[in-house]
């Protein structure tokens, strides 16, 4: 059977306090030419056959796109086999509208209470409790206040404003009191000061290289345009710096008219993978979103419990 031949991920565990999620440490084993999966063939909501998921509402506007992710390009998170199994079984463990595998770790994904609790400008001056975190950073404009507010269901937890680049700290906010989404200053903004510009740049990267209990980076890149280099640039210096992120393509909703020029977000998402996949060992997770529709909100809780739940336990 083609699945018992796919290649493994092999994850290693530095000498630190904490284990890093860097791409760079899955490594195949074994490649494969890729098997081409049809996205349409797990375009439902993924079913529990694993017995720890806790069931999760599923989007009920999500769209079907006609995508193919072949399984040399799946994200299979540690402790995950896919070897043997059957590729009916296994789709229904794909979270839809990406290239992820759902674990066994993935539960207590729920967000049952949103709380915000400071702003710092420094890495040190950050929470000390120790709890994991999650950084969602973007260039200006590319819906990360949004975003945030519909992980939580709440208008209003993190601010959105009409004028780009109103972040400007490091703000955490805890997440039933056991976990931290943090809102970090959006890049890419022309008409902030040159020297703020430098300052975001430099406390961002500190943030990302020096703090312990980073899980991963949510790296949001708009799919409604074509790739923009500046995120090709940000996406290049996290994998150069073994940084762990997941892609998060936002504004999927929007539908380009081909008379226009416009490309689908699909299309524009394709693109930008192409580009970025000579950074990476291995293709980096992804998920398509849309905080219009909710589309992707579930899929982005659940790929950050299992991602939490495995910190945890190591």
């Amino acid at each position: 059977m083609i699945l018992a031949q796919l290649p493994r991920f092999r994850f290693s565990i530095f000498a630190k306090s904490h284990f890093s999620l860097s791409s760079s440490h899955f490594r195949y084993i074994n490649p494969n030419p890729p098997v081409k999966v049809a996205r349409s063939l797990f375009s439902y909501a993924p079913k529990s056959n694993i017995a720890t998921v806790e069931p999760i509402p599923a989007s009920s506007d999500l769209e079907d796109a006609p995508v193919e992710i072949s399984l040399d390009k799946l994200f299979i998170p540690p402790e995950t086999d896919i070897s043997g199994e059957d590729p009916s079984r296994l789709v229904t463990r794909i979270l839809k509208g990406s290239n992820i595998v759902l674990s066994k770790y993935a539960r207590d994904a729920q967000v049952v209470q949103a709380d915000y609790v400071k702003s710092s400008v420094r890495t040190e001056d950050c929470p000390a409790d120790g709890l994991p975190e999650f950084a969602l950073v973007g260039r200006s404009n590319v819906g990360k206040s949004s975003l945030l507010n519909s992980l939580v269901k709440r208008k209003r937890l993190a601010l959105t404003s009409k004028k780009p680049g109103k972040t400007q700290c490091i703000n955490h906010f805890r997440i039933n009191d056991n976990w931290y989404l943090v809102d970090l200053p959006g890049y890419g903004y022309a008409s902030a000061p040159h020297e703020l510009k430098q300052d975001w740049n430099k406390f961002t990267k500190d943030y990302f290289l020096n703090r312990s209990t980073l899980v991963s980076v949510f790296l949001l890149v708009d799919a409604s345009l074509p790739p923009k280099q500046i995120d090709l640039d940000y996406a290049s210096w996290l994998g150069q710096n073994q940084v762990p992120m997941t892609m998060v393509f936002t504004k999927c909703d929007k539908r380009k008219k081909k008379k226009n020029g416009g490309k689908r977000p699909e299309e524009n998402i394709k693109e930008f993978q192409d580009l970025i996949q000579g950074f990476f060992e291995t293709t980096p997770p992804w998920i398509m979103t849309s905080s219009v529709t909710n589309q992707g909100r579930d899929e982005i809780l659940l790929h950050m419990a299992q991602l939490r739940n495995y910190w945890l336990k190591h």
